[in-house]
């Protein structure tokens, strides 16, 4: 009889932090004594990982922004994923933390293919698992995932559609036209355990033989299947979350020097969804626009959800955004059709992550979709519309509406972000219309629309927390930017 099998799941995730004009990442005063945030986790939780070798012994997610971050800030940590991913450890994660089933299916095609082309080019290999921001799914995300190769992810369990499933065996999604996918449902009460209860992971030695063992019981599943338990977490809780949980994770994951008393083994989660061609998975349902974090489906991120005591102002953001999008994609649409050789804006966008992650300098991206008989000032505005549609993709990062207010430093950030592809975009416009500022008027529409929404803690609109992110930034701002008090 086969032995049950264990695989450990981190998501480890950062927003990125960099001001978008500069580079720059401004000082959180919060994250003393680190300079910010990102710095202070990568000190409690990335780095003592990678030293204690934890990552070669997990299943994993590394969100780009993080990775991008990691590489020039902690290349200790970095190292220790690119070395612990063995060529089987590592999943991949669409690039800018978007709720895809939010997404427009263009946005949500750009987003995978970034994050599966970031891996590929910082661990020399395809990703087999995409980990989904906040695990948001519906099966329009899955079918892109699968035609673009991928082959599992994982979901919580209450995203199945089977209010009874047996987290302990691996399913399959079928998807139409002979597509399908693998999806591994984490195991709920264990997961909530090693995140919220500091008690569970106390003994790692105890929590192996009493809680996941008993999982495991030989025989609990038909034909004599070998259970399979997947524990997904934030890859943060281990050692800043819970400080010390890096030291209980190593005991429970890494091989014993004095011989192994677990009665499971430890697999990545490759191993544990490679299908047999004997045994094919059981098929199963997924619910549409659910995730992990929010029980209420994906309203956490677009309107008034319970999760927080008062979430009236995401809604009126998200639209906000939306607008702004949509009007950049439209200077995209009429700009790049009246460019050397006509390219297809959205095609190229698709591209554009070779120059976002230093694959391919500007200037051959350029001459590559435009031709050599381009001239620079094609040249210089299709790299205008790509930079406008790239800090667009960056202003839906989930975190700009996960917590409670949109004073924090998170909705700051995709605010930024905004502001930047507004300006971009704004900026092409008036260069070809050439009667003065304000052609598209995009940061005005910006403005206005944020001004529908209220701090529930400040009391202050969305117009003056747009003015406030952008001189954190030391950037002019708009006269109609709000005011104090407003």
């Amino acid at each position: 009889m086969s032995r049950g099998r264990l695989v450990v799941h981190g998501h480890f995730y950062q927003p990125s932090r960099a001001d978008p004009f500069s580079g720059r990442i401004p000082a959180d005063p919060s994250a003393a004594p680190a300079h910010d945030w990102t710095e202070r986790v990568s000190a409690e939780s990335y780095r003592p990982n990678a030293e204690r070798g934890n990552l070669a012994h997990m299943s994993w997610d590394l969100g780009p922004t993080l990775a991008s971050w990691m590489e020039h800030h902690d290349p200790v940590a970095y190292r220790g994923f690119l070395g612990g991913d063995r060529g089987i450890n590592g999943l991949a994660q669409p690039f800018h933390h978007a709720i895809l089933p939010l997404a427009s299916a263009a946005d949500r095609r750009t987003e995978v293919l970034w994050g599966l082309r970031d891996f590929a080019w910082r661990f020399g290999r395809s990703a087999l698992g995409v980990w989904l921001p906040e695990t948001a799914v519906d099966r329009a995300t899955l079918r892109l995932l699968a035609d673009l190769g991928v082959r599992h992810t994982i979901l919580a369990p209450w995203q199945s559609g089977d209010p009874h499933i047996d987290t302990r065996r691996p399913h399959r999604v079928e998807l139409g036209e002979g597509r399908s996918i693998a999806v591994a449902f984490y195991d709920g009460d264990l997961s909530g355990a090693v995140s919220f209860e500091p008690r569970a992971t106390a003994d790692a030695d105890r929590f192996a033989q009493d809680v996941v063992e008993s999982r495991m019981a030989p025989g609990s599943l038909p034909d004599d299947e070998p259970p399979t338990v997947v524990i997904a977490t934030d890859g943060e809780l281990y050692g800043h979350h819970q400080t010390f949980a890096e030291l209980f994770l190593e005991r429970l994951i890494q091989p014993r020097p004095d011989g192994d008393p677990r009665g499971f083994d430890v697999v990545p989660l490759a191993v544990a969804l490679a299908e047999p061609a004997d045994h094919p998975f059981r098929s199963i349902e997924i619910v549409d626009r659910t995730s992990w974090s929010c029980h209420h489906g994906v309203l956490r991120w677009t309107a008034e959800c319970p999760c927080v005591p008062d979430g009236r102002w995401k809604g009126p953001l998200r639209a906000a955004l939306e607008r702004l999008a949509a009007g950049v994609d439209a200077v995209t649409d009429i700009v790049a059709a009246g460019l050397a050789g006509s390219p297809d804006p959205w095609s190229a966008r698709d591209d554009y992550v070779e120059v976002v992650i230093g694959a391919e300098e500007a200037a051959a991206f350029a001459a590559r979709w435009l031709g050599s008989d381009a001239g620079d000032a094609d040249r210089a505005r299709f790299l205008e519309l790509m930079d406008a549609q790239r800090w667009r993709l960056a202003m839906f990062a989930s975190d700009g509406w996960y917590w409670d207010d949109p004073s924090r430093p998170e909705t700051a950030a995709v605010l930024r972000c905004a502001a930047r592809a507004a300006r971009v975009a704004d900026g092409i416009a008036d260069g070809i219309a050439g009667r003065g500022r304000d052609a598209a008027g995009l940061e005005r529409r910006l403005v206005a629309d944020l001004g529908l929404l209220s701090s529930p803690g400040y009391g202050v609109d969305g117009a003056e927390l747009y003015r406030r992110a952008l001189i954190e930034v030391g950037q002019p701002v708009p006269p109609d930017a709000g005011r104090p008090g407003r």
